[in-house]
């Protein structure tokens, strides 16, 4: 290798460390952002931002059966909003975790959600994921993804829980641990609430 090329490798390192720098402060000021007026329900983008102790987007997606289904439907309730895919591997390792609150909560009030990401056409390996991890909470389905940019997902999974006045508690995005106790007490909370 001539000194030329090594110019020309450390100005290719360089453009790239620039793009994902450029990549990350627009991610950054997107989650940051305040109402620019240019949101709705249906375009599928955040109005606001989406923080905890700031209310929930808006959101509706239809059930695994075909169904309408939304937020909205749920005012009232505490939900878990758990965004996940089937070809996601840190989704399959939080699952466990999502049973035993679904378990231990739903009679005090909880409602546990699965957004599933997966595309059009993915409803058998869908259905045979739901059922090999057992999954007996609600699976929603979000082919377009919408639930990604009303919530400022960066990737999945991603964890939202929703108070009885749908106010954001808690958030997390990569897997939730067993027994993390930060997400038990949000739980605690917002159904004390």
């Amino acid at each position: 290798m001539n000194a030329g090329q090594r110019t020309s490798g450390v100005e290719s390192h360089r453009v790239g460390v620039r793009a994902s720098a450029i990549a990350f402060l627009a991610v950054a000021a997107a989650c940051g952002a305040k109402d620019r007026g240019a949101g709705d329900a249906s375009s599928g983008r955040a109005k606001t931002r989406v923080e905890v102790g700031a209310p929930a987007p808006d959101y509706s997606a239809l059930s695994f059966a075909g169904d309408s289904v939304s937020l909205a439907k749920l005012k009232g309730s505490v939900v878990l909003l758990n965004v996940w895919a089937t070809w996601c591997h840190p989704c399959r390792a939080e699952i466990p975790q999502l049973r035993v609150l679904d378990a231990t909560y739903r009679s005090q009030g909880l409602n546990v959600v699965g957004v599933s990401v997966d595309m059009d056409g993915a409803e058998d390996a869908i259905g045979a994921f739901v059922r090999e991890f057992q999954m007996s909470f609600p699976i929603w389905r979000d082919p377009e993804e919408r639930v990604l940019s009303r919530f400022l997902v960066v990737g999945v999974p991603a964890t939202f829980l929703i108070d009885r006045s749908g106010v954001l508690r808690w958030r997390r995005t990569g897997p939730i641990p067993a027994n993390d106790t930060s997400l038990t007490h949000a739980i605690e909370l917002a159904i004390a609430r």
